[in-house]
């Protein structure tokens, strides 16, 4: 959720910490601040500037001093208000440090008042300050001793960054369930939430670890575990260009990552001719499959239920990674796939060790390389979408549901559930449907026209059947997550158990059909709320007549075999979504109180 990013080296720091920040905006918050450390009169200063609101407002003032080393945060309020006071970075009694921290200190109640006992003085509600007074009660000349001293006290989901007036030279990091990762250069280091904030700067990374102390030095980076080893692992090259984090002239990150999605769509299945040939024996032996997922990833799992009982004949169920651990126990020749764009989604990760505590096959499927999931997976596969900065899913998700159709359908080959030319089908359709996709991008105007309609709903009802179901449910999604319009997302067949009693006039339904065997139904469907008065708008193919009997609202998209229908749906209806927000005036890349990567349980 929030953004930390860190830089020591010959560059003026607050340049390189402001502008990483920005790149972290989609990460969403309230407040942000700056500490950084100055030579003033011979002697060092630690100055901090902090204020409520986005970074541009307060960037714009802060005076730049030279300054060579320092920190920054954006935060998304937890405990207490976003105000000045409780925006990071927080100092220590005496002013010498200042941290900056993403997650939550659960303990922090008893260490306040223990502190406080001892004569510290706290300013903020937040949790995060017990951090520097911590520090501060062990700091005796050995920033590093300091903090690996505190962090034996600390409870929760932790990354923190740590500078001391006094050792102008270094920052030291720590991460503990929260999301960090090290950058490099030549004489200076960086640190960050996301690999996103520092692609301007360096291409080379490394993930930290849980029980991890880094210690960044412009002359090179030390990294020890929680037994105070030193960690020699590789440091990972990220292919991801610094334009890919730009607009490039869209208005918003969201639409330009709708636009990609032909690109997107196509690394995927072109990384996949490299990762089937690597799959894991183990895949091919599961009985049973459990897809664990959070938002937008869990309706790509639910999606991909249909398809691994379609093509691999494996039960199949899926469940929101929060409840996952409250669960029964998985069998022991269960497959556990775990779907999370960022890789470091909190109730997802937790899922990953529930899972693998409870002996299961985990595998991961992710955008991001070195990511939390991706290590404590047993096997990961990645989507290859490229950075995505808009907090609404667009290109990850399509890429999630490919991934499901080439998973499920390699399985079902290699179990003989499937023959040659089905299997072969499955590629040719996805490739069909990136065609179609391209068509959809490339007219939107009849989008934009019921974009204009739907702009004064105040609720909403999408409705699907089979595998647009949860289609229906991410469109859903897309709408109340951007334009804060009110929407559900249903199965169709169970309008008769509620829902039609919310529908008159003023309730638009959008309904996705598809020539599959759930045709005649879902006509069924649309009729009956036609019948209560509701506007009904159709989400057809190219070529039905049939729709135009019950509604003069329909939007086409290109006709696609019916099992590939919810790609060129979904992008139909993420560009519903986008022109409705806009319309509405609404914060589109960073939705009210959302956040990109939510990193705390």
């Amino acid at each position: 959720m929030c953004g930390i990013v860190g830089y020591l080296g010959d560059r003026e720091a607050l340049e390189v910490l402001v502008d990483s920040l920005r790149r972290l905006e989609y990460r969403g918050y309230d407040s942000a601040g700056f500490a950084s450390i100055v030579r003033s009169g011979g002697a060092n200063d630690l100055e901090v500037r902090k204020a409520p609101g986005y970074i541009d407002a307060m960037a714009s003032e802060m005076e730049r001093k030279g300054a060579r080393i320092g920190i920054g945060h954006t935060r998304w309020a937890t405990h207490g208000v976003p105000n000045q006071v409780n925006a990071h970075p927080h100092c220590s009694c005496d002013g010498t440090i200042a941290v900056a921290h993403n997650g939550i200190i659960d303990n922090h109640t008893t260490l306040k008042d223990e502190l406080a006992s001892k004569g510290h003085e706290f300013r903020s509600q937040t949790d995060s300050e017990v951090i520097p007074h911590l520090i501060e009660e062990y700091y005796d000349g050995d920033l590093e001793e300091a903090v690996a001293r505190a962090v034996e006290r600390l409870e929760g989901s932790f990354a923190f960054l740590a500078i001391h007036r006094d050792h102008p030279d270094r920052i030291v990091c720590y991460r503990e369930k929260s999301p960090l990762v090290l950058g490099k250069g030549a004489g200076e280091g960086f640190i960050a939430s996301d690999v996103t904030a520092l692609l301007s700067y360096t291409n080379s990374f490394l993930y930290m670890e849980d029980g991890e102390t880094a210690v960044v030095k412009a002359d090179g980076i030390s990294v020890r575990n929680r037994d105070g080893d030193h960690v020699d692992r590789t440091w990972k090259l990220v292919d991801w260009r610094p334009e890919d984090a730009e607009k490039s002239g869209f208005k918003h990150f969201m639409i330009k990552e709708i636009h990609e999605q032909p690109r997107s769509m196509h690394q995927t299945l072109a990384g996949w001719m490299s990762d089937e040939d690597a799959l894991p024996p183990r895949l091919v032996r599961a009985r049973t499959i459990k897809i664990v997922s959070c938002g937008t990833s869990y309706h790509a799992g639910l999606l991909g239920k249909y398809l691994f009982e379609r093509y691999a004949g494996i039960p199949t169920t899926v469940e929101m990674a929060s409840e996952y651990r409250y669960a029964d126990r998985t069998e022991e020749d269960s497959l556990v796939i775990l779907i999370s764009q960022s890789g470091e989604t909190a109730d997802t990760i937790a899922a990953a060790r529930e899972a693998k505590r409870r002996g299961m096959f985990t595998l991961a499927v992710t955008n991001v390389l070195g990511s939390t999931i991706s290590r404590e997976a047993d096997h990961t596969l990645y989507l290859r979408s490229g950075p995505e900065i808009g907090v609404a899913a667009s290109k990850t998700f399509t890429s999630q549901v490919m991934m499901m159709y080439l998973l499920s359908s390699t399985i079902g080959h290699r179990t003989g559930h499937i023959g040659r030319d089905e299997f072969r089908k499955v590629k040719d359709g996805l490739r069909s449907a990136i065609r179609a996709v391209e068509k959809v991008l490339g007219d939107t105007e009849a989008v934009k026209a019921q974009a204009e309609w739907l702009s004064s709903a105040h609720h909403a009802f999408f409705l699907g059947r089979y595998i647009n179901f949860p289609a229906a449910l991410e469109a859903s999604l897309k709408m109340k997550e951007i334009s804060y319009i009110h929407s559900e997302g249903y199965p169709a067949g169970e309008l008769k158990h509620g829902p039609l009693a919310l529908l008159q006039k003023d309730t638009p339904v959008i309904a996705l059909i598809s020539d599959d065997h759930t045709y005649s139904k879902m006509l069924g469907n649309i009729g009956e709320c036609a019948a209560r008065s509701s506007p009904v708008l159709v989400v057809a193919p190219e070529g039905d007549s049939e729709v135009s009997r019950y509604t003069d609202r329909i939007l086409r998209y290109p006709w696609i075999d019916p099992m590939f229908s919810p790609l060129a749906i979904s992008v139909t209806m993420q560009l519903l979504a986008y022109y409705v927000a806009d319309l509405r005036g609404c914060s589109i890349d960073k939705p009210r109180n959302l956040a990109k990567s939510v990193t705390v349980e």
